[in-house]
């Protein structure tokens, strides 16, 4: 039988040669270094274009989304679509009120017109020089004369005085220069400064103004710009309540969706548009109602104001708003939509947080 002990040191060998000439052929060999992968997630960069297409995507998805969202409820859209209508409808009405009582007084520039009386010295080429001069002053809109003649032939047809008249042996009434101020200029103060003016020029004896009517009449002008200003505040404060709650209500209603979105990522830009628009959809089809109620409205009245001023010989004529101010009223509406919506998502949204 034959001992296998003599070769395990031949064998030992073998291996220990074949280790070695192993490692050397990797020495020799030129070392080829494998790519390090990146650990984690990758983020891939996007273009401008891209980020641009997503986010105007977004936009028109949340739009139409939030539109269509209202329409489902289409009773309780309504019903807040009334009360934000009413709430414009007011001020908006008020300021119409306002802006046909302005054209109003300028049919009445007649009742603040100046007369200026001059001195018995003084002859028509003087008084025509001065009439020139004062109907191109920028405040003044009209200037005549009236001689002593006219005057007195104007006095015996209105008085009915005419036969005593006749009998006086020089005529009493002096000259007269009637000037009509500019509606935009008409104000006390600049009435008051033309007064000033024309009492200080050596050909003029007296200045006769009813300036008690003007300032009445300008004290209420201011009151009612006021009380428009303070209603429409109030009433703009009513409309950014009720958005603001119907806002709040719609974001407790997905309120889990919020949850899940905030979890996946979502930001606070991406769960707040869709509220907003709906907060500029309120806002526009309250602006819309209220346009038609105003509009429905003043055409109602309009015939009976037309009869009226035809009883006092004028040619005033109601007017309501025009497709331009309609279209300002609406644009404002939404405007007021959107601003109450976004209070109410600010204050809301930061509530809803993932834990």
């Amino acid at each position: 039988m034959k001992s296998n002990r003599p070769q395990k040191p031949e064998r030992r060998n073998r291996m220990g040669a074949s280790q070695m000439s192993r490692a050397e052929r990797q020495q020799r060999s030129p070392r080829v270094e494998q790519p390090v992968r990146a650990q984690g997630a990758v983020q891939s960069q996007m273009s401008w274009r891209d980020k641009f297409d997503a986010w105007s995507a977004h936009h028109s998805n949340s739009a139409i989304e939030s539109l269509l969202r209202m329409l489902e409820t289409p009773l309780q859209s309504a019903m807040t679509w009334l009360v934000i209508a009413i709430a414009i409808a007011l001020p908006a009405a008020l300021f119409i009120v306002f802006s046909n009582l302005q054209h109003i007084g300028q049919a009445w520039q007649d009742s603040s017109q100046v007369s200026v009386f001059l001195k018995k010295d003084v002859n028509a080429t003087q008084a025509q020089d001065l009439r020139g001069r004062l109907a191109q002053r920028p405040d003044v809109l009209q200037a005549s004369y009236i001689s002593p003649e006219q005057a007195l032939a104007e006095f015996k047809q209105g008085s009915g005085l005419g036969e005593l008249a006749s009998h006086l042996d020089e005529n009493p009434l002096p000259g007269v220069i009637l000037i009509t101020p500019k509606m935009v200029d008409n104000t006390p103060a600049a009435l008051a400064e033309l007064q000033q003016l024309l009492v200080a020029n050596p050909l003029v004896a007296d200045v006769r103004l009813d300036m008690l009517w003007v300032k009445r009449l300008h004290q209420f002008i201011a009151l009612a710009e006021r009380f428009v200003t303070a209603l429409a505040g109030l009433l703009a404060l009513g409309v950014l309540l009720v958005i603001g709650n119907t806002i709040r209500m719609a974001i407790e209603n997905r309120r889990d969706e919020i949850l899940v979105v905030k979890l996946v990522g979502g930001t606070d830009a991406y769960v707040r548009r869709p509220f907003l628009y709906t907060g500029l959809w309120f806002g526009v089809g309250g602006g819309i109602v209220a346009s038609l109620l105003l509009a429905v409205g003043f055409w109602w009245l309009a015939a009976p104001v037309a009869q009226l001023a035809d009883l006092y010989q004028s040619s005033f004529r109601l007017q309501g708003l025009g497709f331009i101010e309609s279209l300002q009223l609406i644009l404002l509406a939404g405007v007021t939509g959107l601003i109450g919506a976004w209070i109410a998502v600010a204050r809301h949204l930061y509530q809803i947080q993932p834990r």
